[in-house]
């Protein structure tokens, strides 16, 4: 008799465009892992060891730490950015991380991954305009994002306390409905996934 055995929970890369230890969205971030569902298995990639994006050192040689942040992409089965916004944009950090993961046009690990953003923000509205700008940055990479629901975190500093922990309920739950979403959304992309699954494991 065969045993049924439990589904490979998707696996997802996340990535904080903040570099500040105490930043909201790396919380956020850490919020997301801990209420994520059981079909769901978010890594924190952290995106402090990235070179500024240049041509030049691109010719000489992929960066290790490009390398690494592509490799975490490529291998995974979802990609979950939480942005903060500078200056009514998208700051350098994500950007910079964009441009490189972005490479080679048309054929970047960005091509078709599933995503989702998040972001929070002292400000009232979130990081409307951040996420706004990112999402124009994802058609250029044929990136499927999820268009809704959308997590706005406005007033983060009242929502996270001194340690970095999402204490406000509202915002817990609704970001609990935005994984379970999220979970969806990758579900749509991996009709092949189980049997890629099941060729590594017959190797």
């Amino acid at each position: 008799m065969l045993q049924a055995t439990a589904p490979v929970p998707f696996q997802v890369v996340g990535v904080a465009g903040s570099l500040r230890q105490g930043s909201y969205n790396r919380a956020l971030l850490r919020a997301a892992q801990q209420l994520a569902p059981v079909a769901v298995q978010i890594r924190i990639h952290d995106l402090s060891e990235i070179p500024l994006f240049s041509e030049d050192v691109e010719r000489t040689g992929i960066p290790s730490a490009v390398a690494r942040l592509r490799e975490a992409v490529a291998g995974a089965d979802g990609f979950l950015i939480a942005t903060p916004e500078y200056n009514h944009g998208v700051p350098g950090v994500m950007k910079n991380a964009f441009d490189w993961l972005s490479r080679p046009p048309g054929r970047s690990v960005l091509n078709g991954k599933p995503s989702a953003m998040v972001g929070a923000s002292p400000g009232i509205t979130g990081t409307a305009r951040a996420q706004s700008q990112l999402r124009q940055s994802f058609v250029f990479t044929n990136t499927p994002v999820l268009p809704q629901p959308e997590v706005l975190v406005g007033r983060a500093h009242e929502k996270f306390d001194s340690e970095g922990r999402l204490t406000d309920e509202r915002t817990r739950q609704f970001l609990a409905l935005f994984l379970e979403a999220f979970a969806t959304w990758i579900g749509r992309f991996a009709e092949r996934r189980e049997p890629a699954f099941a060729a590594k494991e017959a190797r």
